[in-house]
């Protein structure tokens, strides 16, 4: 891959994809290609198919998709799996096609059992059953996993890369407390919290749940790594993680510690906690040379500064 090589980004102003474009910016690669969603439906697999006939993508990363947290998943498990599904097989199909050099597909940590070894490695895949709550969207990431195997197993070309991110948070994120994730969701409700003089904050479930947390920042630079690197050696799926986790009660703390909320946070064990633990097996990738570089607490604090800057550039009083 070289500066003037085309490489296209689905998905590019969301969390990871936006990333991406940024560490694409930075290394100095001047035909990256984008299509908005007003511009390109991905769910329309003509559309898809003439996109990448008329731009002729060389490289793709594959950042777009449906996702969300536990209420979302529980609310809308048809749409997470026609969305999501409908993307994978149109851009996998196009981009064979097309004939692209390589092809990076995200997949989630929400595929593996609920009941794993931990740090889960890509062997456990398969072999139980995925947490419910999250269990559609579980199920279109495998499938979409196992077509980019398959298309390499197929033809014979290790170019379809799916990689397995943990939880990601950063700039660009879904701060909605009823459809984000609990990182940016908890930055949200602790600012307003905050911003109220509300006494106390209560959170879904036991707050014993541990989860690893992933800089969107440290997902991009895998990216470039994976793209640029020789991979023609390496068994995938990757997983991609820090190796460390936190309690969501570590988490919460940790955020309004960073928000400077000083209320109660409260817990309301009625509510589900999700799997129990979920840390990833990244030695794979670790092998193939790649290290995660983002302080959590320097990444959090970041995340915040830019929720509070996009709040500003909307015009609303933080």
């Amino acid at each position: 891959m070289d500066e003037s090589s085309r490489i296209y980004v689905a998905g590019h102003t969301g969390l990871i994809g936006s990333s991406v474009i940024r560490a694409l910016e930075s290394g100095g690669f001047t035909n990256v290609i984008t299509a908005s969603h007003r511009d390109l439906e991905l769910t329309d697999a003509l559309a898809v198919e003439r996109f990448f006939d008329n731009r002729n993508p060389e490289y793709v990363v594959l950042a777009a998709g449906r996702v969300g947290g536990i209420v979302e998943n529980q609310t809308y498990p048809a749409d997470f799996m026609n969305t999501n599904l409908a993307i994978q097989l149109n851009v996998l199909r196009a981009a064979h096609r097309a004939g692209v050099r390589k092809l990076i597909l995200f997949a989630s940590s929400c595929m593996y059992p609920r009941e794993c070894p931990q740090p889960m490695p890509e062997t456990a895949l398969f072999s139980g059953y995925p947490e419910p709550t999250s269990l559609a969207y579980a199920v279109s990431k495998l499938a979409g996993m196992q077509m980019c195997l398959a298309y390499n197993q197929q033809y014979g070309e290790k170019r379809f890369i799916p990689v397995i991110p943990n939880s990601a948070f950063g700039p660009n994120d879904n701060f909605d407390p009823k459809s984000g994730h609990v990182l940016s969701a908890l930055i949200r409700r602790f600012h307003e919290a905050k911003a109220t003089g509300a006494p106390s904050v209560t959170l879904w479930g036991s707050g014993n749940p541990r989860r690893e947390f992933i800089h969107a920042d440290d997902i991009a630079d895998a990216c470039l790594a994976l793209l640029e690197g020789d991979t023609s050696q390496l068994q995938f799926p990757l997983n991609l993680g820090t190796g460390k986790d936190f309690s969501i009660r570590e988490l919460a703390e940790a955020i309004a510690s960073v928000v400077g909320y000083a209320g109660k946070l409260e817990w309301d064990t009625s509510k589900p906690d999700g799997a129990p633990r979920k840390l990833l097996d990244s030695s794979r990738l670790l092998a193939f040379g790649w290290r995660p570089s983002v302080d959590f607490t320097a990444g959090l604090k970041s995340t915040y500064q830019w929720y509070l800057d996009s709040m500003a550039t909307q015009g609303v009083q933080p």
